[in-house]
């Protein structure tokens, strides 16, 4: 059998749905894998080429008839769930997974959603779940799972509801197949990594200007908790020559976790200084916190000045108390790097709504932030203040040029013109 797609479900319960997507990714041309991730062993239609739940719990080292019967059941699943994404990894490194389909309702979903984390980016990893319309977030985490609502619960195989949506997964799971991967890029220019908000997006396409110009391409990432946890596992990986963390919003969220952006794995500003690679870090979008609709803003903060940034996101003023134990973070991960480290504070603002003029400006409260600093930061890490709002092109032109003074390039950076700044 060529490369096959892995189609991830219970099939105690959700046989007849897991058959389906096979038939039909059979008429698309794709074959595929069954993958009993269910605790009640079931007899397969091709047990020569499927896999029982039995041999995913033994890849787990353990056993189903422990797992089912003398094991808590979360506790169970997760065991499931790493026996499934060992035989996910194993396949992939051997060319022989094009892809991952599951079907579940919320403990097949986090089954299946686990361990198509393990997998690397640009893999096929699509789920349909009844839990989909909901709050996905610890489903997907920093992955690139593509997630479809059911609609109709998943029982008692397809129907008139659920076979469109199941035969519309396979489809777009054959399509994502059919389609391969993009060309690598020829690796001649380094390529860093920076983080945005809109917020602080003036601040960020002036600093990728600057970086362009100077032989250096970037990858921009939301800092929504996702993008910036997806961040640091690609500069873990070794994707990146540098970083460029112009939004560390989500370091603000490990200060209080019903932030909305805050990091879906613990760890922000960590991946740069382990590996040893350049970065520079500004505290952009770090004066308030980030909610969703504003009737979310928890008990504690009300009273606080906010923004109304659209129906589904309100960002609540952080204090002074707040943003010196953020300031003791930020400067405990720059200390611990082991490569260059450049930490850079506009002191007018760190975001368009937190300067001058903008509803949370609150240069009082800032400055318990760099007091923080100036007192934390070790010797080693570069310290710079500027008398600047963050969206000012001087403060993105000085943050890019200290990146490019650590960066493998030709260029000079201080010979750069950028939109009128010199």
């Amino acid at each position: 059998m060529g490369p096959f797609v892995a189609v991830l479900a219970t099939l105690d319960t959700k046989a007849g749905e897991a058959f389906y997507l096979r038939d039909v990714l059979a008429e698309l041309g794709i074959p595929t894998r069954l993958v009993d991730v269910g605790l009640r062993p079931t007899e397969l239609t091709d047990p020569d080429r499927d896999i029982p739940a039995e041999a995913v719990a033994h890849a787990a080292g353990a056993s189903l008839a422990d797992l089912r019967e003398g094991t808590r059941r979360d506790r169970a699943m997760t065991e499931m769930a790493a026996g499934a994404g060992l035989l996910l990894r194993i396949w992939h490194g051997a060319g022989q997974l094009a892809g991952a389909l599951a079907i579940g309702g919320s403990q097949g979903t986090a089954v299946a959603a686990a361990a198509m984390r393990s997998l690397p980016y640009g893999v096929p990893k699509v789920i349909v779940s009844t839990v989909a319309s909901g709050d996905v977030r610890g489903y997907v985490g920093d992955s690139d799972v593509t997630m479809m609502f059911s609609v109709a619960d998943l029982l008692g195989g397809p129907n008139a509801v659920t076979a469109p949506v199941l035969r519309g997964a396979a489809a777009a799971v054959a399509g994502m197949v059919a389609a391969g991967r993009p060309a690598p890029l020829d690796g001649a220019r380094p390529l860093v990594a920076t983080t945005a908000f809109g917020n602080t997006h003036a601040a960020v396409t002036t600093a990728t200007d600057r970086l362009r110009a100077a032989g250096v391409d970037t990858v921009a990432f939301h800092a929504s908790g996702a993008c910036g946890s997806a961040m640091e596992r690609l500069v873990a990986e070794g994707m990146f020559a540098g970083v460029l963390d112009l939004t560390t919003h989500e370091l603000l969220g490990e200060i209080e976790p019903a932030d909305i952006y805050a990091p879906v794995r613990p760890g922000r500003l960590t991946a740069a200084g382990e590996r040893g690679i350049p970065q520079v870090l500004v505290p952009g979008g770090c004066e308030y916190f980030c909610f969703g609709a504003a009737d979310t803003i928890p008990a504690h903060l009300r009273g606080r000045p906010v923004h109304h940034h659209n129906s589904q996101n309100t960002n609540v003023r952080a204090g002074a108390a707040e943003l010196d134990r953020f300031g003791a973070l930020f400067a405990q991960r720059a200390n611990a790097a082991t490569g260059p480290t450049a930490v850079l504070v506009p002191l007018k603002g760190w975001s368009e709504v937190g300067s001058p003029g903008g509803i949370l400006h609150d240069p009082e409260a800032n400055a318990a932030f760099v007091a923080r600093l100036r007192a934390d930061l070790a010797p080693h890490v570069e310290y710079g203040e500027l008398d600047l709002s963050i969206n000012d092109p001087r403060l993105a032109v000085e943050a890019a040029d200290a990146l490019l003074r650590h960066l493998p390039t030709r260029a000079t950076a201080t010979a750069i013109p950028i939109r009128g700044v010199t």
